[in-house]
C-alpha cells in the first residue's frame, strides 16, 4: 500500500445511510492516525451521501466529534409497495445512463451523457418522499459557499449535471443542493430551485471526481462507497459497483492527466461484510463505523 499523503481535495461519492458512515469514519480514522486536517482541504466534492459529509466539513465540524450523529437520507423500507421494483429502476437510470458515457469520455460527452439520463429519467415516477429534515439540518450548521465547496446534482428536465456552489450554478442554499443530490429518483421528491427540479447527483456519476478542483501536484482523495457492491438475487442494484468502479476510474485519469495525484479508497473487505450491500440499511450503521474507523487508521 502507498504511503498516505493529506489531500487538499476531498471528493465524497454516493452511497445511503452506510455510505454516509463509512466516509465519515474513514476520514475520522485518518485524522486520528495521522496529520491530516479534514476541515482545512482547498475543495470538497459531495455527492448525494457525500454531499452531507462534505457540507458538514465546510461547515468545520470535525468528524471525530460528529461521528454517527451527522443526519442521513431517510432510511428506504425494503417492502414499498408505492414503488414496485424501486431498486431495478434506480439502477437503470444510474446504470444505463452511466455504462456508454463511462466507457467514451467526460466534459466532451456531456451533452450526450445529458441526452442520455433525461431518457432515463423519464421512465420513472416522481418520487413523494420529502427531504426537508435534511436540508433544514444542514442548514442548522451555517455552510457557507466559501469557494471550497460543489455539491453534484441532476436536472430532470434535461438530463444535465450541475455542481452546486461553483461559477455559472444556478443560486441556492447548501441545504437545499443538498436535499437535490440526496433525491434518489423514483423515491425522494425532485428539489426545486429557481423554477427547475433537480435530482441525486449519483445520477451522473456515484463521486463526480472529474469536477474535483485542481492544479498540477494537486493531491486528492476519493472515497467511492459503492465500488465494493456486487449483483445478486437479493441485491439486483448490486450492479452499480462495476460502473461506479469504472467511472472513477476514467474521472481519475481525467485528473491525472491534468497533474493531479488521485487516490481512489473504496470500503475494504471488513468494511464491505459491515455493510452487506444494504446501503440503507441503518441496523448496519455501527459495525460500519467500526469498520470504516480501522480502514481509515490503517490508510
Amino acid at each position: 500500500m502507498s504511503r498516505f499523503e493529506p489531500p487538499d481535495v476531498l471528493v465524497l461519492g454516493g452511497g445511503g445511510i452506510l455510505g454516509e458512515a463509512w466516509m465519515s469514519a474513514v476520514i475520522a480514522g485518518l485524522s486520528e492516525a495521522t496529520d491530516f486536517d479534514p476541515l482545512g482541504c482547498e475543495g470538497y466534492v459531495g455527492t448525494s451521501a457525500g454531499s452531507i459529509v462534505a457540507a458538514a466539513l465546510a461547515a468545520g465540524i470535525d468528524p471525530r466529534k460528529r461521528l454517527g450523529e451527522l443526519p442521513e437520507q431517510p432510511a428506504i423500507p425494503e417492502t414499498e409497495p408505492e414503488h414496485p421494483g424501486l431498486a431495478e429502476r434506480v439502477v437503470n437510470v444510474s446504470g444505463l445512463a452511466l455504462g456508454p458515457v463511462a466507457a467514451i469520455g467526460l466534459r466532451s460527452t456531456e451533452a450526450a451523457g445529458a441526452l442520455l439520463r433525461r431518457a432515463a429519467l423519464a421512465r420513472v415516477d416522481p418520487g413523494r418522499r420529502s427531504l426537508a429534515d435534511l436540508g433544514r439540518a444542514v442548514e442548522r450548521w451555517g455552510t457557507s459557499w466559501d469557494g471550497r465547496l460543489s455539491i453534484a446534482a441532476v436536472e430532470l428536465g434535461t438530463g444535465r449535471r450541475v455542481m452546486f456552489g461553483t461559477d455559472g450554478a444556478p443560486v441556492a442554499s447548501v441545504g437545499d443542493a443538498v436535499e437535490a443530490s440526496c433525491a434518489i429518483p423514483g423515491y425522494f421528491r425532485p428539489i426545486e430551485v429557481d423554477g427547475r427540479r433537480y435530482v441525486d447527483g449519483g445520477v451522473w456519476s456515484p463521486t463526480n471526481l472529474d469536477r474535483a478542483p485542481v492544479s498540477r501536484r494537486t493531491p486528492v482523495l476519493c472515497l467511492n462507497p459503492t465500488a465494493t457492491l456486487r449483483p445478486s438475487r437479493a441485491m439486483p442494484y448490486g450492479a452499480l459497483g462495476s460502473v461506479s468502479r469504472s467511472l472513477a476510474a476514467v474521472e481519475a485519469l481525467s485528473l491525472e492527466r491534468r497533474g493531479a495525484k488521485v487516490r481512489v479508497v473504496a470500503p475494504d473487505a471488513t468494511s464491505t461484510a459491515a455493510m452487506a450491500g444494504r446501503l440503507m440499511d441503518g441496523r448496519r450503521r455501527a459495525g460500519t463505523i467500526a469498520a470504516g474507523l480501522a480502514q481509515g487508521r490503517r490508510l
